[in-house]
């Protein structure tokens, strides 16, 4: 059964959260926001915080920058996950995931539906890693985040968690590279 080892030590971990959208700012961000306060809620570190477009090359690029940062841990997106035609998310981010996480977006989708019904089969939620570092693609609505952080991430990226959890992987996501690409 899941829960919490209080014998271990809590482990910040060093977040990114990147908007996609062609019209919010800083200031008027609800989704992003919503991540920030949780994940600093959580004793996590933001380490960074940006906006970009609807442009699969501005996401691509954000990502792949954040990704190559080592003060970095994970990133997380919110927007451009729906079936509009800006919305170019999970084109822009899934063809550089050296492995994609079907968990979560499954897990996602189950959380969701307890909450909007069949209204989150309109969400390409989805995850992956990109340069030894975790990408967690969400839907641009602030619920959406919400579910996403208190029902998946705020446990995942807990060293706490049992009986797993992403941080204690962290430090073997690179093993690949040492072995010169060869799987």
């Amino acid at each position: 059964m899941a829960r919490i080892d209080e014998t271990r030590p809590f482990l910040p971990v060093n977040i990114a959260v990147l908007t996609i959208s062609d019209t919010r700012t800083l200031e008027d961000d609800k989704s992003g926001s919503t991540l920030a306060e949780r994940l600093l809620a959580a004793g996590h570190t933001l380490a960074d915080r940006a906006i970009v477009t609807d442009d699969r090359d501005k996401i691509r690029n954000r990502v792949v920058s954040w990704s190559k940062d080592p003060a970095i841990d994970v990133i997380i997106t919110t927007g451009g996950t729906g079936f509009t035609g800006r919305d170019v998310t999970p084109e822009a981010l899934e063809p550089i995931f050296e492995k994609r996480m079907d968990g979560f977006s499954e897990v996602f989708h189950r959380v969701s539906y307890d909450k909007i019904g069949t209204s989150t089969i309109q969400s390409r939620a989805t995850g992956g890693v990109v340069n030894a570092t975790f990408v967690f693609v969400l839907p641009g609505s602030p619920g959406a985040c919400k579910d996403a952080w208190d029902n998946i991430l705020q446990y995942q990226l807990d060293y706490r968690h049992m009986p797993c959890n992403f941080v204690e992987i962290m430090p073997r996501l690179d093993e690949h590279l040492a072995r010169g690409g060869k799987d």
